[in-house]
């Protein structure tokens, strides 16, 4: 790294955040501009599996997000009739050095803010900052910056740019601008956040269903959040759609569009119809990707999390991976006496990963152990799940994703 290298980083999600603390650590100067004229605590659920929280820990963050959130004890699959699949335990309690935490996307993200401007400065972070452009001039970037209160278009000057700035990536969209639509998987998601008494474990992700006649995802993000000892619980409900919504992580849902395929999802572990019906607020969500891109890096710009390969919510993974983008973009600026370089080596490192991760959550991601279980018995009751699958065959769909997602036990805990 040269001595004068400085990073704009355009985005405060948790790529945005987690790549400014990673710097900070590395003694590399670093600003993030974030469009929105403020964070709110907006959105549902999201898991960090045990690579992610390697990472996390690594920055010395773990212990408060794990004082926001849950720490997930096991993953229960289960088929629409609330017949129990297949169980197997997650983090620490399969053996992992780290934890898998749930939790609510606010509180990661308005936590990472918080400790980027303990630790950078107030300044760290400028909120109502839209980065418009950025365009390489040979020995430094030429950043287009818009003030969302006044519109007032500026010019700055950067090292390396990196978009961090998510689905709606400007920097992407520059970069490609013939890409095109997004890619359409046929299913629709509706998303909430409701209180509810623990079930389970108390710290089980549920998956439940599949997608041609409904399939839930159900975990708790929080404890105790009233006097009753509730949990704040989060459920994905994902139904099989030809329409394609606008594509908004904040799109407000509706009830009455997909409620009824869950209408008789009344179980003795849990009454799935009243828990969604228990949300203040839905929001719904094509389950969409991109296809991956020949690459991310131009001259001193290039692209993290999101904003470089988006992909289908499935795997609880995508935020994984953008962690895994910001420690890998670190180690190669650091290391790295040319800034354009480094990000080439942190391009040959992460984009062949990422693209893995995002074609097999589109065929073959830990859900498929369901898919296997509705095509097998037509949708139907079984008798014994024995007769219908394998123990062993399910375990091994599981340990492929993770192999896949590089989350592997042996992985995660050999790894310094």
């Amino acid at each position: 790294m040269t001595a004068q290298t400085n990073v704009v980083i355009a985005g405060a999600g948790v790529g945005g955040l987690t790549l400014a603390l990673e710097l900070h650590q590395a003694g590399i100067p670093c600003r993030v501009l974030e469009a929105a004229p403020r964070l709110e605590p907006v959105g549902a659920g999201i898991n960090l599996l045990p690579h992610a929280m390697r990472v996390l820990d690594d920055l010395g963050v773990e212990d408060r997000l794990a004082a926001a959130g849950v720490e997930t004890r096991e993953a229960v699959f289960f088929n629409r009739f609330g017949q129990l699949v297949y169980r197997e335990p997650l983090g620490r309690h399969a053996g992992y050095d780290r934890p898998q935490l749930s939790l609510h996307r606010a509180d990661v993200q308005l936590t990472l803010l918080d400790v980027v401007r303990e630790r950078l400065g107030e300044d760290a972070v400028a909120l109502g900052r839209r980065v418009l452009s950025a365009e390489d001039a040979g020995d430094h970037v030429r950043v287009t910056v818009a003030d969302a209160a006044t519109g007032t278009v500026t010019e700055e000057r950067a090292t390396v740019v990196v978009g961090c700035d998510g689905i709606h990536s400007a920097l992407r969209a520059r970069l490609y601008p013939d890409e095109g639509e997004p890619r359409y998987s046929g299913v629709t998601m509706w998303r909430g956040v409701t209180p509810w008494e623990p079930f389970l474990s108390g710290a089980s992700m549920v998956r439940a269903g599949w997608l041609a006649s409904g399939k839930m995802v159900i975990y708790p993000v929080r404890d105790r959040v009233d006097a009753a000892g509730r949990q704040l619980v989060n459920w994905v409900a994902e139904v099989e759609r030809p329409r394609s919504p606008r594509r908004d992580w904040n799109r407000a849902g509706r009830l009455e569009d997909f409620v009824d395929v869950f209408a008789d999802w009344r179980f003795d572990w849990l009454d799935v119809p009243a828990l969604i019906r228990g949300a203040e607020t839905i929001l719904e969500y094509p389950m969409v990707d991109q296809d991956p891109l020949p690459r991310w890096t131009f001259g001193g710009v290039t692209l993290l999390g999101d904003a470089a390969h988006p992909m289908v919510p499935r795997g609880s993974n995508g935020a994984g991976q953008a962690i895994l983008d910001a420690h890998a973009l670190r180690v190669a600026l650091a290391e790295s006496a040319d800034p354009r370089r480094a990000l080439l080596r942190y391009e040959a490192e992460r984009l062949p990963a990422t693209t893995s991760v995002v074609e097999t959550n589109r065929i073959r991601p830990p859900d498929t152990i369901l898919k296997e279980v509705y095509e097998r018995t037509g949708d139907r009751p079984f008798a014994r799940v024995e007769d219908v699958i394998s123990t062993e065959e399910m375990a091994e769909i599981s340990r492929s994703y993770q192999r896949v997602a590089a989350y592997d036990r042996d992985r995660v805990n050999r790894t310094p």
